[in-house]
């Protein structure tokens, strides 16, 4: 019989400790829980580590405000270089999975062919990855978010897309026991939506899985063509800078998840830019406008689950004659908690008051662009080792952003809204639908309209050649035997719908090729 692994955290930790292990795994998101859990199961001893703290079930209290400190990072203060849009990410055992939305799909076939005839990924076409979708549906609990998951926001959404001739559909949830709190972005007290928290992360641990909390990966020990282990630094959970306590991890081979910011951060840290000239670049990070509504009727936006129902019938961007036409975003329903949503509703003094007066009668929509692969981002490393990441607004992009909030505020007025208006510091409020040209002749400049970035992609990007790429498609990291990648940094481009459940499946598949490293 196995024996169980044990769990860690920044109290446990001794100074100089050698610790041999056959993985050591960075990161516990989606990526590294999966990739954990599919090592343990083939007998492999892992170490996973995370730099953020273990924060269980029963840690949490609703509150939006203390949970941003517990399982966002940078308390959800992180913005790209430009201050244009917040970087939302995870820092905290189960990664960005503890307050993300549940959303699970299949990663889109389109998409999976796009990254093999044009990027030459191998052994990640639908074939290959339609052996675990079964699976995680059944681990997740994943089905299709029911009727009494509706709340009015989601009800109005998809009344309204239905009438007008948008295709859409009941999201798939991984939620088990659902209390409906609406508290899904603090994580979940109930222990009903199925984080890497609550599913992975302890499966992999009854396997033999050992999680070290409060620990940062720092450097990389690199031999040649290989890493024998890692050095890490113990986190004070109470503040959040590093100790003088580091811990040395001895290993067969090292897989870096640490998610779409970081692991382009973790390795531009350790000096592989000069090897991997792409490592930082071609980053996705599926930003997403959002428009506001103020309805006669009571929406409660915060209640029940975030997004029942999902408009996907402009997921691929339309192109004619090779000029943008419309699309190139997935559509849902908003759910924001009050603090987050005074703090995105525009103006100042009176006429903010006003809003906040009848905040339980404000509704709203999100989308979520479909990165332009021609206008996707970077990010860097300064010389105090904080990332920065650039995003320029491309051309089509702020066509996208244009489409896709004149499209919300179409939905809004369908819904039955008597005045919508944009995020923003200034007012800019409708109590009609506008004519589209207005929409146009919006500038997007950066800060204007507060976005989010929920899902990174790209930075470490699969491919055949060093030059173009990081890894290749048995996610080894080129120019190395035994260092790995298996997050979204790898994928050529963004995903087109939340990449969770991709992340998972790509973990699973790259679990492979390290199992034949060992």
């Amino acid at each position: 019989m196995k024996k169980m692994g044990v769990y860690r955290d920044y109290k446990s930790y001794q100074t100089g400790e050698v610790i041999t292990v056959d993985v050591v795994v960075i990161g516990s998101g989606c990526g590294g829980a999966t990739m954990a859990y599919e090592l343990s199961k083939k007998g492999i001893k892992v170490a996973l580590l995370e730099q953020g703290g273990n924060y269980h079930t029963g840690t949490f209290d609703n509150n939006e405000l203390n949970m941003a400190g517990k399982v966002s990072a940078e308390r959800n203060f992180h913005t790209t270089n430009d201050g244009g849009i917040n970087l939302v990410y995870g820092n905290n055992l189960g990664g960005a999975s503890v307050h993300y939305w549940a959303d699970s799909y299949r990663t889109p076939e389109d998409r999976l062919l796009l990254w093999n005839r044009k990027y030459g990924i191998e052994h990640h076409l639908p074939e290959d990855l339609d052996p675990y979708w079964k699976g995680l549906e059944t681990d997740l609990h994943v089905t299709p978010a029911s009727e009494e998951s509706f709340n009015p926001m989601n009800r109005l959404f998809r009344n309204a897309s239905q009438r007008l001739g948008w295709e859409g559909h009941n999201v798939p949830q991984a939620r088990k026991n659902c209390q409906k709190s609406g508290h899904c972005m603090q994580g979940c007290l109930f222990g009903a939506k199925q984080s890497q928290l609550i599913t992975h992360i302890p499966s992999a641990v009854r396997l033999g899985t050992d999680v070290y909390t409060d620990l940062r990966a720092e450097r990389l020990d690199i031999v040649g063509n290989q890493v024998k282990g890692v050095e890490a630094v113990v986190i004070d959970r109470r503040t959040l800078r590093p100790t003088q306590t580091k811990l040395r991890f001895q290993s067969k081979a090292v897989c870096v998840s640490a998610g779409g910011f970081g692991s382009s951060k973790f390795l531009l840290k350790n000096g592989l830019k000069k090897r991997l000239p792409a490592l930082g670049k071609f980053l996705a990070i599926n930003p997403s406008p959002m428009v506001h509504a103020l309805y006669e009727e009571p929406i409660i936006q915060w209640r029940n689950i975030p997004a029942a129902y999902g408009v996907e019938g402009f997921r691929l961007a339309k192109f004619q004659n090779g000029s943008y036409k419309e699309g190139g975003y997935m559509l849902m329903p908003n759910q924001l908690q009050p603090g987050t949503l005074a703090a995105l509703l525009p103006s100042f003094g009176k006429d903010h008051f006003r809003y906040m007066k009848q905040l339980e009668y404000l509704g709203g929509t999100i989308g979520w662009i479909d990165d332009v692969e021609g206008e996707l981002g970077s990010i860097d490393v300064d010389f105090f080792g904080k990332s920065k990441v650039n995003y320029p607004f491309g051309k089509i992009t702020k066509q996208i952003f244009s489409d896709l909030t004149y499209k919300q505020m179409k939905l809004n007025f369908e819904a039955g809204a008597k005045e919508v208006f944009l995020a923003g510091m200034k007012l800019r409020t409708y109590t009609k639908l506008p004519k589209k040209e207005e929409i146009d002749a919006l500038a997007w400049r950066p800060a204007e309209f507060p976005m989010a970035a929920p899902h990174p992609a790209g930075g470490c990007r699969m491919g055949k050649s060093s030059e173009t790429s990081v890894v290749n498609s048995k996610h080894q990291v080129h120019g190395f035997q035994n260092l790995f990648v298996a997050d979204s940094s790898v994928f050529p481009t963004g995903v087109s719908v939340d990449p969770s459940f991709t992340i998972m499946a790509f973990s699973k598949k790259a679990s492979e090729y390290i199992a034949d490293v060992i």
